[in-house]
């Protein structure tokens, strides 16, 4: 992802006067000293938790994509992200579990890191970010099967509204062999060892 010093947008001139305007309207003094710089701070923070819509997806697991004949599970578990909830932007965060059954072909381990991290930074529902991992991986490698899970915690949740400090959410989506409920099982025991 983007570092300090390389974030860059379009729009990175309007957003600070959006936030510096958020901050007048909460009735903040925008010219006290610990406020001059938050709205382009602010301005900043956005452009880079929403880079994931400026990423290829695909274009990650393309770029370390090798022919390989091994045809069991592969799983990349306890994948750390944040995410912010399109409702209230408010962060949720977690791990996120994949697996697949490469068909031929396997990808770099880290690129499946990379496509959690390219979708999770977006405006998200954790449902949809599920779904979007999901069908980066098999539109992308046509693996014999994948398996996405996801487990996190929601500030939404936590810090407003029914202010449940301990749940957690936990979403699934599979295609192909993960079907079946034996793969499925295999998929769930080893990502809980």
């Amino acid at each position: 992802m983007l570092r300090k010093e390389e974030i860059n947008h379009p729009n990175l001139d309007g957003l600070k006067s959006c936030f510096h305007q958020v901050l007048e309207l909460l009735g903040e003094d925008t010219e006290r000293e610990g406020l001059l710089k938050t709205p382009e701070r602010m301005a900043k923070l956005m452009v880079t938790l929403t880079e994931g819509y400026r990423i290829d997806p695909q274009e990650i697991l393309r770029s370390a994509c090798f022919k390989e004949e091994y045809s069991q599970m592969v799983i990349v578990k306890d994948i750390d992200f944040f995410s912010l909830c399109e409702h209230h932007v408010l962060p949720f965060y977690g791990k996120v579990h994949v697996g697949y059954i490469p068909n031929g072909y396997i990808t770099g381990l880290s690129k499946i890191a990379r496509v959690v991290d390219v979708f999770s930074h977006r405006l998200q529902v954790q449902e949809r970010m599920t779904c979007q991992i999901k069908e980066c991986i098999q539109q992308t490698l046509n693996p014999l099967g994948v398996m996405v899970v996801i487990e996190a915690q929601h500030l939404c949740m936590q810090m407003r509204g029914v202010e449940k400090q301990n749940a957690i959410t936990t979403t699934s989506d599979f295609t192909g062999a993960f079907k079946q409920a034996k793969t499925r099982e295999e998929f769930m025991n080893l990502i809980r060892r």
